[in-house]
């Protein structure tokens, strides 16, 4: 099974996609990680990427394109995998719909996690997370069972991303908007966009998700 998770920041594509991870035993593939899997590697890509992100400079779509493609060839991911975050613009798109083909597979659905920008402001301003196992935690819609404790694993030490404010949130749906929800009208297109409503509860969502793999 081929997926990929569509939706602007903060639609709960990463808590979707580990669910699936843990239900399907295929891996989430987030070009994040594997950018930072490859500057560790100290592959010679890896070397390219360091020196592009320690001069501010975004990694071009070749390269985040032929780093994906090396990961999807090893072994965990016969079975299938989950891109989470990528492609972003329809240049990656078409690369991922080249790499499949070069390959004699395709995808089988994108997911589009629907979801309303306000409550994503709202969302997204009051989340933070574990220090120590990345348990995800929110002000006023998750709050640990026991304040200042982790139901996880009882660690006591929280962080927020930077990022994660109001005025960072609308600026990053800008951008969404303006160079990811092409993708929407391109995968619908292609028979293959599979639209939830991301404003459901995490379970809510995990249920429309199987409803629509269960079609497949």
């Amino acid at each position: 099974m081929k997926l990929i998770l569509l939706g602007p920041p903060g639609a709960g594509k990463g808590t979707q996609a580990r669910r699936l991870v843990d239900k399907h035993s295929i891996p989430q593939l987030s070009t994040g990680d594997l950018l930072r899997a490859a500057i560790a590697a100290g592959t010679e890509t890896g070397k390219r990427v360091k020196a592009l992100m320690d001069s501010g400079k975004l990694v071009p779509d070749e390269v985040v394109n032929e780093i994906v493609s090396d990961r999807i060839d090893q072994l965990d991911c016969a079975k299938g995998f989950i891109l989470d975050g990528y492609p972003r613009t329809l240049t990656q798109a078409d690369a991922v719909e080249a790499m499949l083909s070069d390959r004699g597979t395709h995808l089988d659905a994108v997911v589009e996690l629907r979801v309303d920008d306000d409550a994503m402001v709202e969302r997204v301003s009051g989340r933070y997370t574990c220090v120590n196992c990345d348990q995800g935690y929110h002000d006023s819609l998750k709050k640990p069972d026991v304040e200042g404790v982790c139901d996880k694993c009882g660690g006591g030490e929280f962080k927020r991303r930077p990022d994660d404010n109001a005025e960072a949130m609308r600026t990053r749906l800008q951008i969404y908007y303006k160079e990811t929800s092409p993708l929407i009208g391109y995968y619908y297109a292609k028979g293959k966009l599979r639209p939830v409503d991301g404003m459901a509860s995490i379970d809510g969502v995990s249920e429309e998700i199987a409803l629509v793999l269960d079609k497949i």
